[in-house]
């Protein structure tokens, strides 16, 4: 294997992640008594930064329920996405921003800060380093330029 394909390695790795993070979700609590959003708004109402509360007011606060599947469901997409090398490039892109997203909501607690910036540093080199070249379905089909 050339050192580069270790890029695909990578990136499984994260999707794996992504997969895990749904996979331990209480789905019941999210779906049925909206523990995530609800634990999220109580973030955001006390958080530092002005913009975070206005932005989950304005966007998350009026549709709970859609935003738990969203989140839920976005995670899983994106996890199944890397694992299985499938429209890759949306899904580090959808990676980055949902870790970035996490990562001001939970400025203050740094444990979950070391977890969202490693994920965020992987998926900017798994974009950089296309890959999605190797070990992909987006290969297979000669997707995003893809051999």
């Amino acid at each position: 294997m050339h050192p580069i394909q270790w890029i695909a390695v990578l990136r499984i790795g994260l999707g794996l992640w992504w997969l895990e993070s749904f996979r331990h979700k209480n789905k019941e609590a999210w779906f049925e008594r909206g523990s995530g959003i609800a634990w999220a708004a109580s973030v955001a109402e006390k958080h530092k930064w002005g913009f975070v509360k206005a932005g989950f007011d304005k966007v998350v606060a009026p549709r709970p329920k859609a935003m738990s599947y969203i989140v839920v469901f976005g995670e899983g997409a994106i996890g199944l996405g890397l694992v299985l090398g499938f429209l890759t490039p949306i899904a580090l892109v959808a990676s980055l921003l949902l870790n970035v997203l996490y990562f001001v909501l939970m400025i203050n607690d740094w444990a979950e800060q070391g977890q969202n910036s490693m994920m965020a540093l992987i998926a900017v080199v798994c974009l950089g380093l296309h890959a999605w070249y190797w070990y992909s379905l987006d290969s297979v089909f000669h997707l995003f330029g893809a051999r």
